[in-house]
């Protein structure tokens, strides 16, 4: 079992930079691959990014990529999406996700944070 606790989030205007953090419990979270996804309103769930076990391996989403970082620290149990340039667009509640293989959809999933919001204005 695993749990997870994003936070980060916050109202910034367009250009500005945010981290978002990803806490979480369990002394298996190494050996699971992260990922990153949003959802707006109205809209389905979309992947953002994902991150292998050992941090040796990023996949990001074609619209975020030289904006976006994914990374992870597993001293400290924590994923991070380093936001930069970001735009209305990007506004999006933004969930953590962990899985036990190839992260590119939410089905690959198996647990969840509750997510934050990030509001981008123009």
């Amino acid at each position: 079992q695993v749990q997870l606790v994003e936070s980060g989030g916050g109202l910034v205007q367009a250009g500005d930079s945010l981290r978002l953090s990803c806490a979480a419990s369990g002394r298996t979270f190494s050996s699971y691959t992260m990922g990153w996804f949003r959802q707006a309103p109205g809209k389905e769930r979309e992947f953002v990014a994902a991150i292998g076990w050992n941090g040796g391996i990023t996949y990001h989403l074609d619209s975020v990529k030289g904006r976006f970082t994914i990374s992870r620290d597993n001293a400290k149990n924590t994923v991070y999406l380093q936001m930069n340039t970001l735009k209305p667009e990007d506004t999006a509640v933004y969930y953590c996700a962990a899985g036990r293989w190839v992260i590119r959809s939410p089905r690959d999933c198996d647990y969840w944070g509750q997510g934050t919001q990030v509001t981008v204005s123009s």
